[in-house]
C-alpha cells in the first residue's frame, strides 16, 4: 500500500511549508503521497509550482475557508538512487492572478450541438486551470450558473482553481430560478450589482 505522509503547514509563511514539503518528499523511499495542509492560497501557488519543477502530480482542493490540501503523487521514477526525491530551487512566488475576469452564462460553448457545446465547455474550463496565469475572477450566471453546483463535471477543475486564488461566483438569482440554491459546491453566491462591477473593473473579460 502507498504512504501517505501529512504536513500541517496551517499557519505558516512562505518559505515554510515549501520547506516542510521538501523535507517530506526527501524522506520517502518508494511510491506514495504527500498531503500539504496549508491556509492561504499563495502557499498552494508555491507547493504547485514545486510539484511542477519536479514533475511530480499535484492537485489541490479547498476544505473550508483558509484550509486547502495540496496532494503530491510520487512515482517510483520520481524518487533518485539515493532514495530520495529529485531536489529543485523553489522559491516564493507572488499571486500568479491576472486582472482578466472569464464570464461564462451558459452550460454549453457554442451554438449547434449541445451534447458537443457541454464537452467543449468542459475542455474550456480544464484548459482554464491549466494556464499558466490564471484569471481573477469567474463569473456564473444564467445557464452557466449550473456549472458550480452538484453534479457538474467541471467541480474538481473549479475547486483547483479556487484553492490557487481565483475567485469563483455565481448569480443568486440564476440559482434560485433554477432551483439550485442549496446545490452550490464551489466559490460564493452572488448579485448582479456585483457582476456588473467585476466587469467594469477588468483589465480583460473573456467569455467562451
Amino acid at each position: 500500500m502507498s504512504k501517505i505522509i501529512t504536513v500541517d503547514a496551517i499557519g505558516d509563511t512562505c518559505p515554510i511549508p515549501v520547506i516542510k514539503t521538501k523535507k517530506a518528499l526527501e524522506a520517502m523511499t518508494g511510491a506514495g503521497s504527500v498531503q500539504i495542509h496549508v491556509d492561504n492560497e499563495i502557499a498552494v501557488q508555491n507547493l504547485s509550482k514545486m510539484a511542477k519543477q519536479k514533475q511530480i502530480s499535484c492537485s489541490s482542493e479547498k476544505i473550508e475557508e483558509k484550509h486547502f490540501v495540496v496532494t503530491m503523487k510520487v512515482e517510483e521514477s520520481s524518487i533518485t538512487e539515493n532514495g530520495k526525491a529529485a531536489d529543485e530551487e523553489t522559491s516564493c512566488i507572488p499571486d500568479s492572478r491576472n486582472n482578466s475576469i472569464v464570464v461564462i452564462s451558459s452550460a454549453v460553448m457554442g451554438e449547434g450541438n449541445d451534447e458537443l457545446g457541454k464537452v467543449l465547455m468542459k475542455g474550456f474550463i480544464y484548459g482554464l486551470s491549466q494556464l499558466e496565469q490564471l484569471p481573477k475572477t469567474i463569473l456564473f450566471y444564467n445557464g452557466g450558473a449550473t456549472l458550480t453546483t452538484t453534479g457538474s463535471d467541471s467541480l474538481e477543475d473549479l475547486k483547483s482553481m479556487e484553492a490557487q486564488g481565483v475567485e469563483i461566483l455565481t448569480c443568486g438569482t440564476c440559482l434560485n430560478y433554477y432551483g439550485l440554491s442549496d446545490k452550490l459546491e464551489v466559490g460564493d453566491v452572488t448579485n448582479m450589482y456585483v457582476i456588473v462591477e467585476k466587469m467594469s473593473e477588468a483589465a480583460k473579460i473573456i467569455k467562451p
